[in-house]
């Protein structure tokens, strides 16, 4: 069925801050074709603001525009497409930003996340069905954003874009699994992949970076360091379950995490999206250990090595 709904819409970015004065997204009705087949359609009950909304918004991540925000969220079914089979009208889900085909090269690889169908339909802001199913209150289509854009009281999504959750679980709470937490656990988890034993350091203590220590506690990691620059969000990660904590600001911070690690750690996971923090994960990181970077820094921005040292020492940096 056709929805009309409201939306948050943004048709320029850069503007300046604080976003309460300059208003860079405006509340607007928009009319939600209905899905196609193996796409369906969600009521929005809760989404949250990540740091990539933000990054749209400022300019340092662009995306084509207008663009309707919003890939981290929840909701329930209200109508599946065709050939849809194991989602049902009622069913509550989770959003995630990184759908996939099933056939491209990366997915028969067993690579999903890299899925090459999704990231050429996002980078056009549609749905990989092909097109946009958002239109603006004079008939314009809109963007998507990663395939979610739930900054909205309905959206349209493929199928591979939501994951069924049990009821119990409250949706505005279950939004934060759509990034924060797939992100920040999957870091840890599916990339760096710890073993028992292991330690860890998550450089970066947002939604992520909390959920990158709660990663680290699953893996089995044996010391697991949390570095920031704000002294509460250390004492956060300590009740997530981290065993150390440092200062990003204290200027000795890299010295004394060598030496209580005896050479660094096995994994440094840079969950912050600053190039800052990328360079401390390198500096910490032991020889033969790795750093993961899910963190997104601005468009642009560059990270440098000394690439004897790389190879003497064995690193290996990942994404």
């Amino acid at each position: 069925m056709t929805i009309r709904c409201k939306a948050a819409i943004l048709r320029a970015a850069g503007a300046p801050a604080p976003y309460a004065k300059s208003k860079p997204l405006t509340v607007e009705e928009i009319t939600l074709d209905p899905p196609q087949a193996g796409e369906v359609l969600i009521k929005i009950v809760g989404a949250g603001l990540c740091h990539s909304d933000l990054s749209v918004m400022n300019g340092t991540r662009p995306r084509t525009l207008p663009i309707v925000l919003g890939h981290e969220g929840a909701g329930e079914v209200v109508e599946v497409g065709a050939g849809i089979r194991d989602v049902a009208v009622g069913d509550h889900v989770v959003f995630q930003f990184s759908a996939s085909c099933g056939r491209c090269r990366y997915c028969l690889e067993g690579r999903p996340q890299i899925c090459e169908r999704a990231r050429l339909a996002t980078s056009k802001g549609e749905l990989m069905g092909g097109g946009r199913r958002i239109r603006d209150a004079n008939g314009v289509e809109i963007n998507h954003q990663s395939g979610v854009s739930c900054f909205a009281e309905y959206a349209v999504a493929d199928r591979g874009s939501v994951v069924v959750i049990d009821k119990s679980v409250p949706l505005a709470d279950a939004a934060v699994f759509g990034c924060a937490v797939m992100t920040g656990v999957g870091a840890v988890i599916n990339t760096a992949r710890i073993r028992t034993g292991d330690k860890v350091a998550v450089i970066g203590l947002g939604g992520v970076g909390l959920s990158g220590i709660m990663g680290a506690v699953v893996g089995g990691a044996e010391m697991i360091i949390a570095i920031d620059v704000d002294r509460r969000k250390l004492q956060k990660a300590v009740e997530f379950g981290a065993t150390h904590t440092f200062d990003a600001t204290d200027p000795k911070m890299v010295a004394n995490v060598i030496e209580l690690t005896n050479g660094g750690v096995d994994f440094a996971v840079d969950l912050a999206g600053v190039i800052p923090a990328i360079e401390t994960a390198y500096a910490i990181t032991a020889r033969g250990g790795s750093v993961v970077t899910a963190g997104l820094s601005p468009a642009g921005a560059k990270f440098s090595f000394e690439q004897a040292e790389l190879v003497a020492s064995e690193k290996s940096i990942r994404g």
